[in-house]
């Protein structure tokens, strides 16, 4: 699905003037710059770089990458052995995590072929079968692989500080108070979290 910006940036400019105000600072949406990646591969990265720094991240995908001449299959990956996967960096529980999510590709219970055709809820259900995916990777997923407009991860640390310091509240949001909050943000709430990820510099990197 490809997103309108321009008419995404009308309504919520429209609905919400702090937004509004972000817009106008920040400029056109980033979120027309992500690309439609191989989904395999966002998600060996979404599970290597998980509690890791981007550069430690990257070496250690690096290596991975080495050994394939280039980013692993599911059938590729599945066939190396443990030893040689943990020689490039990684830890037993990611390359537990990793061994999942390719016996959930290999045996068909995970179609990434199909994820774009799905809803939002069931591309959430889908991902999450999977050790090591939690929502927030799902959500990710969503906005930056799938381009869907209407994703509102309430439990992103960036959105509750963003939407702390623009709409000057006291205290951090809650869950709830962001999602009442986003019900004015439909269907763009993936628009409007990246403005406000901008607004603190701390939009999520999606190889």
């Amino acid at each position: 699905m490809l997103i309108d910006y321009a008419r995404a940036r009308r309504l919520l400019a429209r609905r919400d003037p702090v937004l509004r105000d972000l817009m106008r600072r920040l400029g056109p949406c980033g979120l027309a710059d992500a690309q439609h990646a191989d989904p395999f591969r966002a998600l060996v990265h979404a599970i290597i770089s998980q509690q890791l720094s981007t550069r430690a991240s990257a070496t250690i995908e690096a290596r991975v990458a080495a050994l394939f001449g280039g980013a692993p299959t599911a059938a590729t990956l599945a066939a190396t052995a443990d030893a040689q996967l943990r020689a490039a960096g990684l830890s037993s529980q990611k390359l537990g995590y990793l061994r999942d999510l390719c016996r959930h590709v290999g045996d068909g219970v995970l179609s990434l072929a199909t994820l774009d055709t799905m809803s939002d809820d069931e591309v959430i259900a889908s991902l999450t079968r999977v050790k090591g995916i939690g929502r927030w990777t799902a959500e990710m997923f969503l906005m930056f692989r799938l381009h869907r407009p209407d994703v509102l991860p309430v439990d992103d640390l960036g959105i509750v500080k963003a939407v702390q310091r623009a709409y000057r509240l006291r205290t951090a949001p809650s869950a709830t108070r962001l999602r009442r909050l986003g019900e004015s943000w439909r269907p763009y709430r993936s628009v409007a979290c990246w403005y406000l990820w901008a607004s603190l510099d701390t939009v999520p990197l999606k190889e």
